[in-house]
C-alpha cells in the first residue's frame, strides 16, 4: 500500500544528495515535490498542509543548512515527522479493574468488524485472557450467524441470547461474562453503509449502558479519504479510544492510514491484512 509513496520519496531525496549543497531554494523545490507525493497518496489536505510547515520549519534552520550531510538530516527530519503523524507510540489496549472489560466495536458495514472482532479475540485469548463476543446486530441478515461461525473456528464462546434488540443483548451478555469468568466482552455494533442518526442513537445508548473501556473504530483502508471522513463523524459523537484500520495489504494509495491519526486525535492500535483470523 505505501510502495508508491516510498518510491517517490527516495526520488526526492536522491535528488537533494546530488544537489551538494543544501539552500533555501532547492529545499523548497523538495518540499514542492513531498506535498504533491503525499497528495498523490491519498493523504488529508490539511494533514499534508501541517506536514510540510512542520518539515519546512526544522529544515531550513540554520542547523540543518550548515551541517556535513544537510540531506540525510532531512530525511531524518522527514521520517521523524511521519512517525508523529502515525503516532510516535504502541497504545496498548486497557483494561477494566473490574472485569469484564468492554470492548465497543464500531464503524460502517464491511469494514471488517466482524472479523476484526474474531481476530482481537484470538489476540487476546494468547495473551492470557478469556474473552466472550456478541453481535449485537439485529438487522442484517445473518450478521450473529457470521460471529458464531468465527467463535467455532477459533473454539472461543460467543453469546448467542434470546434479546432481539441490541441493549438487551448487551447486558445479558455482560452478565453471562461475570457469572463465567470471561475477563473481557468483545461487542460487535451493527453498522450502516453511511452515518445516520439512528445509528449514532443506537451506539450512543450502547456506550451509555456498558460504560465500555475501549471504544474502536473500525475503518477500510481501501476506501481512501472516506475512512477518515466516517472516522471524523463517529469521532464527533463517541468517544473513540484508537482506531482499527483494515485491508492494509490492499492496493490502496495508504493515505487514510497517514491522515486518520492525525484528523481524528485516536491512535492508530491495529492494522489488520487478510481474511483470515
Amino acid at each position: 500500500m505505501f510502495e508508491n509513496l516510498s518510491e517517490k520519496l527516495q526520488r526526492i531525496f536522491k535528488n537533494l544528495r546530488g544537489e551538494g549543497k543544501l539552500t533555501a531554494a532547492n529545499m523548497e523545490s523538495a518540499l514542492r515535490e513531498i506535498r504533491i507525493a503525499l497528495l498523490e497518496a491519498d493523504v488529508h489536505f490539511r494533514v499534508v498542509k501541517q506536514f510540510i510547515e512542520d518539515v519546512r520549519r526544522k529544515a531550513l534552520g540554520e542547523e540543518v543548512l550548515t551541517a556535513l550531510s544537510p540531506a540525510q538530516q532531512v530525511v531524518k527530519i522527514v521520517r521523524d515527522e511521519l512517525i508523529k503523524m502515525l503516532g510516535s507510540h504502541q497504545a496498548r489496549l486497557r483494561f477494566s479493574n473490574d472485569p469484564p472489560t468492554v470492548m465497543l466495536i464500531v464503524g460502517l458495514q464491511g469494514s471488517g468488524k466482524t472479523t476484526t472482532v474474531g481476530k482481537l479475540a484470538r489476540m487476546l485469548s494468547k495473551e492470557g485472557h478469556s474473552p466472550l463476543m456478541v453481535s449485537v446486530d439485529v438487522r442484517r441478515p445473518a450478521a450473529r450467524e457470521q460471529l458464531s461461525v468465527i467463535g467455532r473456528e477459533l473454539r472461543l464462546p460467543v453469546y448467542e441470547g434470546s434479546a432481539t434488540e441490541p441493549l438487551g443483548l448487551a447486558g445479558a451478555a455482560r452478565r453471562e461474562a461475570a457469572l463465567s469468568g470471561r475477563d473481557v466482552l468483545l461487542v460487535d455494533t451493527a453498522g450502516r453503509l453511511h452515518i445516520d442518526e439512528e445509528l449514532m442513537q443506537e451506539l450512543e445508548q450502547l456506550k451509555q449502558a456498558l460504560a465500555p473501556t475501549e471504544i474502536l473504530f473500525v475503518a477500510d483502508a481501501m476506501t481512501g479519504q472516506d475512512a477518515v471522513r466516517s472516522a471524523q463523524a463517529f469521532a464527533a459523537r463517541l468517544p473513540l479510544t484508537g482506531v482499527l484500520l483494515t485491508k492494509l495489504d490492499g492496493d490502496a494509495r495508504g493515505g487514510a492510514a497517514l491522515s486518520v491519526v492525525t484528523v481524528t486525535g485516536t491512535p492508530l492500535r491495529f492494522a489488520g491484512v487478510g481474511e483470515r483470523l
